[in-house]
Parts: structure tokens; C-alpha cells; sequence
């Protein structure tokens, strides 16, 4: 197990009863946190995101693998009542339970929390829907790419006088994901105070609506939504995509000491002063003849060297990497952001690290994704059943190994 005694939720127990992304997030970064998660899954097919593979793709999809490191599955037949007491039994020595079923379902499962928590009052039972757990569309389905739209992100993303585009990310999921293991923790905290266990919950609405704070302060102050921009910001020029005599770079001079550094860096410290450009109003205001003004300076030399520019000034710019090159550079390998997962055949994929850090620590042992049922005998084990009580879920076929 990669479950290191330093790590913050080393021996708590997750029961992941969750699938595709958000929930599974949620699942992952607890298990970086050194929590055991065990992945309930269905059989033969377990999770959905198994069988998201792009062609070429002759095992587990390397975008399963990413998010399902580090956990133990058990397949396992919840909707009969051997299955359903295997899971009661299961839940009375864990810590938490997360789902991301549709509303209603997890009820009619007879899995509620109302039920779980019966039989293990210091529950923490965390759920994820679409839209949220009241309301007249708590009952609706939802996706990422639904709540992304339904958000206003679509509509808010893209260049001006062309069609909304949606994020080339999961911005709804992976958000989701985030907020849940949040609310976990808050959760776990709030018990080692109190003993209680409770349910909570977020959802893909809540998780987009969050990212929409400055098109929210935009629509709240002014009546209107935010005008699709491109990569410019509604509030701040010059902050955007720029081109460069070799390729795109970003400038982001978002306060005036970094506007007085871009002007100095560019070669032209007089449209400081210049009417059209001395106020960040006016910045705006005139960010068509800004930005050409600046594409013609950048033109003169490649995206290195202005990048050491403005660098040395002092003013934030990059690059405008594919993800390959974000990847591969030394400053997201020395942060751990890329780490070797094994791939439980005897080699290893690079996966995307934790994003946090304990004690100079960001990232435990890691174990790799796993395959359906591969664990189910261990984890039964585990908790406490017989050797027999295991067989006989075995060969009734409540529970199967893979």
C-alpha cells in the first residue's frame, strides 16, 4: 500500500463508490493524502472512464490510470442483498463513503446516508450530482461539459464575434473533485472535534458556478454578461496572448508598476504617458491599438528572448506552451508535478503529481490504477471476513475477482 504513516490521512478508509472523473478525483487526492481508498466497482466493466480509450489503447486507458492511482478495487454487486450487506459491513470500519450518482439513486440502492449511517454513525458519506441536491433540477443528469455550458463559461469563452468554445480542460469535474475531498477533510476535522459524521456534498454546478466569479461581479455590477474576449481580460490591458516573431507568449501587466516595466522592456516608456494608454480604463478601452502596437515590438526578436526581458524587469510573461512542453520542463519536474506511476505490469507511466506539499513531502509511493476486482479478495480480508464468507460471495457471484 502507498499509504506512508507522514502523510495527513494515513488510516483513514475511503469507500469509493464513484466513477469517470469527478468523484474519482476526489478518491485520488485523498489517496495522495495517504488515505486507503477501495474503488467499489461493477463487474465486468467497472468504472465507465475504463472504457474511454482512444484508438491505439490495448489496456487500461492511460486518462483511467491518472486518476485512479493509488486505490484498491473490489467488484461488487450492491444491488442484491448479499452485496448490499457486504457494503454495510464494509462501511462500519471506514471513515468515508463518496458517490456520483445521479440523485435518488444511492436511495433507491437502499445506500442513503440515512441507511449507511446506521450502521456507522461517524460517517462521513460525501456526494457529488449535477446540479445540486434541491431545486428544480436537482433530479437532471449532468456531465461536464452540461454544467460548463450551463454555467456561462461556454458562452463567456472564445474570440470575439465567433462561436463560444468550451475549455480544452474538465474545469466542472476536476473542480468537483477538488471541493469534495475539501469538504471531507472539513468534515473529518469537524468529527476528531465532535465524534459526529455527516453528510455533505457539492456538484458540477457548484464547481463551475465557483469559477465564474469575475463574469458574476461583471453581470452582478453592470446588468450584462461578459463579452467573449479571447485571452484578454475585461478589467486589465495589456494581459493576454501576444505573437512573437517565433510564436505566442503571454504579457501580463496587471498593476501599474508592471505596465511602467512592459512599456520600459517594449522600448517605448512614452505610451506611459501617452492619452490613450494612462489609465487602465483607457488601457482597455484602446486594447485593439495597444495590442498592435505591442505585436509590432515583439515581432523583432523570439519568444526566449522577450521572455527574459520582461523577466529581468521584473514583469510577468511566459511562454504559451502545449502541454507536452509544460510537461517536460525542469520547473514542473522540480515542483513534482511529474511523477513515475507503475503500471502494475512491471513498468511505469509518468502521471500528473499532487499539487501539495507536507513537510518538504509532495508525493507518496505510489501504487498503480488497478484492475476490476483485482483487490476484492485482499480487501474483504481485510476487513474482516472469513476465508469461507469470501468463497461464498465468490460463488454466488456477489463479489468477483479480476
Amino acid at each position: 500500500m502507498s499509504n506512508p504513516a507522514h502523510l495527513p490521512l494515513a488510516g483513514v478508509r475511503v469507500i469509493e463508490m464513484a466513477q469517470i472523473m469527478a468523484g474519482p478525483t476526489c478518491g485520488m487526492m485523498l489517496a495522495d493524502l495517504g488515505a486507503e481508498v477501495i474503488k467499489i466497482e461493477k463487474w465486468p466493466s467497472g468504472d465507465d472512464a475504463r472504457q474511454y480509450q482512444k484508438p491505439g489503447d490495448n489496456a487500461m486507458p492511460p486518462s483511467f490510470r491518472m486518476i485512479n492511482r493509488g486505490k484498491r478495487s473490489l467488484a461488487l454487486d450492491v444491488r442484491t442483498p448479499q452485496g448490499k450487506a457486504v457494503l454495510q459491513r464494509l462501511v462500519a470500519q471506514a471513515d468515508v463513503l463518496t458517490e456520483n450518482f445521479r440523485l435518488g439513486v444511492m436511495e433507491r440502492l437502499g445506500l442513503s446516508y440515512d441507511e449507511l449511517k446506521a450502521h456507522n454513525p461517524a460517517l462521513i458519506y460525501c456526494s457529488i450530482t449535477g446540479y445540486g441536491r434541491t431545486g428544480p433540477l436537482a433530479q437532471a443528469g449532468g456531465f461536464d461539459l452540461i454544467l460548463q455550458a450551463f454555467s456561462g463559461i461556454i458562452e463567456a469563452t472564445g474570440e470575439p464575434g465567433r462561436d463560444p468554445v468550451k475549455p480544452g480542460i474538465s474545469l466542472a469535474d476536476t473542480n468537483a473533485g477538488i471541493l469534495a475531498a475539501l469538504a471531507i477533510v472539513s468534515a473529518y476535522v469537524h468529527r476528531l472535534k465532535t465524534g459526529q459524521g455527516q453528510h455533505v456534498s457539492t456538484s458540477l454546478l457548484q464547481a463551475a458556478m465557483q469559477q465564474t466569479y469575475w463574469l458574476a461581479a461583471n453581470y452582478f455590477s453592470t446588468g450584462h454578461d461578459t463579452p467573449r474576449l479571447g485571452t484578454a481580460h475585461s478589467l486589465i490591458a495589456p494581459y493576454q496572448v501576444f505573437k512573437a516573431q517565433d510564436g505566442r507568449m503571454v504579457i501580463g501587466a496587471g498593476n501599474p508598476k508592471a505596465w511602467l516595466g512592459a512599456c520600459a522592456v517594449l522600448g517605448h516608456p512614452e505610451w506611459a504617458d501617452d492619452a490613450r494608454f494612462n489609465h487602465p480604463q483607457k488601457r482597455v478601452a484602446h486594447r485593439d491599438e495597444l495590442t498592435a502596437l505591442i505585436e509590432a515590438e515583439l515581432a523583432l526578436a523570439p519568444v526566449a528572448d522577450w521572455c527574459a526581458r520582461f523577466d529581468a524587469a521584473g514583469v510577468p510573461a511566459g511562454p504559451v506552451n502545449g502541454a507536452g512542453a509544460a510537461l517536460q520542463h525542469p520547473q514542473t519536474r522540480a515542483i513534482g508535478m511529474v511523477v513515475d506511476v507503475p503500471d502494475g505490469e512491471g513498468g511505469s507511466m509518468p502521471g500528473i503529481g499532487s499539487p501539495l506539499t507536507f513537510g518538504g513531502t509532495s508525493q507518496p509511493a505510489l501504487s498503480p490504477a488497478p484492475r476490476v476486482g483485482q483487490h476484492s479478495r485482499t480487501v474483504l480480508d481485510d476487513f474482516g471476513f472469513s476465508a469461507t464468507e469470501i468463497n461464498d460471495l465468490l460463488a454466488a457471484e456477489v463479489v468477483w475477482e479480476g
